[in-house]
This record gives C-alpha cells, sequence and structure tokens, in this order.
C-alpha cells in the first residue's frame, strides 16, 4: 500500500476508537442519570437521524471539495463540539452533543471512502478495503472497550479528553494534503447533484445489484439490534456483561476478514461475489445460533459462533464498498456513497421498528428466524447475477462473447 493510504488508515483507526468511545459512553451516561430506557432510545436515534437528513449535504460536500482537507476538518470539528462537556454535563448537553458528532460523522465516511480509489491503484482497491475492515473492528474492540472503562472508572470527563486526544492525532495525520489526480467538477445546485448520484444507481447495473443487497440486509440489521439484547438475556439467561461480551466477539471474526481481504488471498473473487457470500454466511450463521439454544446455552459456543459471524460481516463491507467506489463515475462518488449511507439507515430504522412491537407479540425464535432469512435473501441478488454470467460463459464461443461483452463479470 501507499504512504498516502497508511496515513489514511491510521488516522481512520484513530478517528473511529474516538468514535466508538462516545457510542459506548454517551448512552451509559445517559441511562445512569436518567434511568430511562427511552431516554437511551432516543441517544441512540440522534445517532442516526443525521445519516438521513445530511446525505445530500455529504455527497456535495466529498464530490466538489478537497477530501483530504474535509477529512480533517470534520475531526478538527467533532473535537471543538464535545469541548463543552468538560465544562456541563447535563444531559440535554449531551443529546446535542451526540447529534453533532453524528452529523460530523456522515461527512466524514463519504468523502473517506471516496478518498480510497485516488490514492490506491485500481486492482488494489479490494485489499485496501478489506485492511479498513480490519481498521474498523479493530477500532470496536478499542474504542468500545476504553469508553467503558474509562467511564467507570475516571467519569465522562476522563472520557471526553481520551476522545479529544484521538481526534487532535487523526486531524494531524490528515492535514497533509493528499496528491490526486483532480475529477472534473460540475457546479449545480445540491439538490440536483444529490439527485445525480441517485441517477447513478438506475444507470449502472452493478450498482443496483449491491443496493439491493445492501437494503435487505438493513432491515435485518435492524432487527438485530434490536433482538440481539432480548435473545442474550432471555435464551441464553445473560446480564448486561454478556451482551457486551457477545457484540465485541464480532470484531475479532472481523480482524482476521480484515487481513485476509487486505493481504489480498480473496484476490480471485470478484467484489459482488464476495458481497453476496457475505450476506448468505451471516445468514446460515445466525440460522444456527438463533436455534442453538435448545441443546446448548454454554457461553464459550456462542463468543465463538459470533467471532465467526464478523468474518462474513466484513466481506459484505469490502465487496460493497468497492463496488460502491468504481462502478459509478468518478465525480459522483461521494454522492453515491453518501446516499447509499441514508437509505441504508432508512431501512435499518425501518428493522428496528418492524422488530420491536413484533417482539411483544410473535415468538421470539420465529422473530429472530426471520432476521435470518433476510440475510439469506440478501445475498440472492448478486448470487443470482454470478450465475447468469457464468451461464453466458458456456454459451458458444461467439454467442458468449457478445454477452459477456454486455455485462460486467462478476468473477475474474
Amino acid at each position: 500500500m501507499t504512504r498516502a493510504f497508511a496515513r489514511l488508515w491510521t488516522a481512520s483507526l484513530f478517528s473511529e476508537i474516538a468514535e466508538w468511545m462516545l457510542q459506548i459512553a454517551l448512552p451509559v451516561y445517559i441511562y445512569q442519570a436518567t434511568g430511562s430506557a427511552g431516554s437511551t432510545a432516543l441517544a441512540m436515534a440522534a445517532g442516526v437521524l443525521p445519516m438521513i437528513l445530511l446525505s445530500p449535504v455529504a455527497g456535495f460536500v466529498a464530490d466538489r471539495c478537497d477530501r483530504g482537507r474535509t477529512l480533517s476538518l470534520v475531526c478538527a470539528g467533532q473535537a471543538l463540539t464535545a469541548v463543552p462537556l468538560l465544562v456541563y454535563d447535563q444531559v440535554w448537553l449531551v443529546y446535542a452533543v451526540m447529534l453533532a458528532q453524528s452529523s460530523a460523522a456522515t461527512l466524514f465516511e463519504p468523502a473517506r471512502n471516496a478518498l480510497i480509489p485516488q490514492i490506491v491503484r485500481g486492482e488494489r482497491i479490494v485489499s485496501a478495503n478489506g485492511w479498513m475492515g480490519f481498521n474498523s473492528s479493530g477500532a470496536r474492540l478499542l474504542g468500545s472497550s476504553a469508553g467503558g472503562i474509562l467511564l467507570a472508572t475516571g467519569g465522562l470527563t476522563t472520557v471526553i479528553v481520551s476522545y479529544l486526544g484521538a481526534l487532535v492525532v487523526a486531524a494531524a495525520l490528515l492535514v497533509r494534503r493528499f496528491h490526486v489526480a483532480r475529477t472534473p467538477v460540475v457546479h449545480e445546485p445540491m439538490w440536483r447533484a444529490w439527485l445525480g448520484g441517485l441517477t447513478e444507481f438506475r444507470r449502472e447495473r452493478r450498482l443496483r445489484l449491491i443496493g439491493a443487497v445492501l437494503l435487505v440486509g438493513s432491515v435485518a440489521q435492524g432487527m438485530f439490534l434490536v433482538l440481539f439484547v432480548v435473545f442474550v438475556t432471555g435464551p441464553l439467561g445473560g446480564g448486561e456483561a454478556q451482551v457486551g461480551l457477545l457484540r465485541g466477539a464480532q470484531a475479532i471474526g472481523g480482524l482476521v476478514a480484515g487481513v485476509v481481504v487486505g493481504t489480498s488471498l480473496l484476490r480471485r473473487l470478484a467484489p459482488e461475489t464476495m458481497t453476496a457470500l457475505g450476506g448468505t454466511g451471516v445468514g446460515v450463521l445466525t440460522l444456527a445460533i438463533w436455534n442453538l439454544p435448545g441443546l446448548t446455552t454454554g457461553w464459550t459456543v456462542y463468543f465463538v459462533l459470533f467471532a465467526v459471524v464478523g468474518v462474513p460481516s466484513v466481506l459484505i463491507m469490502s465487496g460493497s464498498l468497492t463496488v460502491l467506489q468504481t462502478a459509478g463515475e468518478p465525480g459522483k462518488s461521494g454522492r453515491v456513497l453518501a446516499s447509499t449511507t441514508a437509505m441504508m439507515a432508512v431501512c435499518q430504522t425501518a428493522g428496528m421498528l418492524l422488530a420491536g412491537p413484533l417482539a411483544d407479540v410473535w415468538n421470539l425464535t420465529a422473530l429472530l428466524n426471520l432476521h435470518a432469512v433476510l440475510m439469506l435473501l440478501s445475498g440472492l441478488p448478486a448470487l443470482a447475477a454470478l450465475w447468469s454470467t457464468r451461464r453466458a460463459a458456456r454459451l458458444p464461443q461467439g454467442t458468449a462473447s457478445a454477452a459477456t461483452a454486455a455485462r460486467p463479470s462478476l468473477d475474474h
């Protein structure tokens, strides 16, 4: 990998560690201060809302502005908005800070992901995304652990000071300009520019394919966020510690998968295929997990299984991100990424709202199995396209050459 990518990777690591520290510490702080689960849920919603509302702005900024400078300014802005918590710790201020942090993160992700193809050669983009998956899993382990431990031992002030320190390192690494080729900029109103990003999905078949995978998977993910806690505290008979332990276990599998993808051990696997296998893999594994309590409730078994779930999860992220970065026009990649994030947030919210009421009236195992089936279904569009492409390749040479010229290969 290039020095520029190494710098971006390291800055992203510190930025995501900081983000996970607050994602864990602030909702826990609110719950301790209010004793209300509803207040905690409101705090979680504050993290989702900007992803939907700021999608046009995030895509516009990622495509119109210098991406490296945008990342540096976002880190600096996140640090500044958290400073008031060093002086005041009222719950309303914590809500405001969470909303500001989530808004800034909404700007960060599209700009960072759109920058990767500019600093990494085309054949190395999948590998680069694999290392970013490793990065995210490591940050999740370190940041979530640090957020909980620092809140318990030093209070909210200690969390904020550590958060600011991580962001200062990230911003410092991003200050130096990334030398990238300029992409043509078409000056047009923000909403028209955002709609231009959406039209890429209509124009490009690969984007439609991956979009379908991600949207169905996001509904399932929303259900998972609600049902996971019920599963651990219900059939498994666990508590808060076990919930955190099993959620963290997924990051371990993610670290392994990140190394495998990052070192190009899967370089012969097309990103669409990687995404499809990841979706079906999560579906198969969770289907087994949800139906296992009748046989065993041993924590070691579930720790290992949830760690394994982290492997196909990174395959989904690495494969889908590669397609989103490269399938459309380079000048619109930021808007494509931002629009995808917004639609995934909408579908994830729908999954939460679906699972909540149904959990009160449905059998829990049946509802969990519905989640697993949705994950299985999420991989089917890409698998069907792969089958179609291979079938065309087996046609007589004259027909096959015409057919394969009309559609991108999914296995190369």
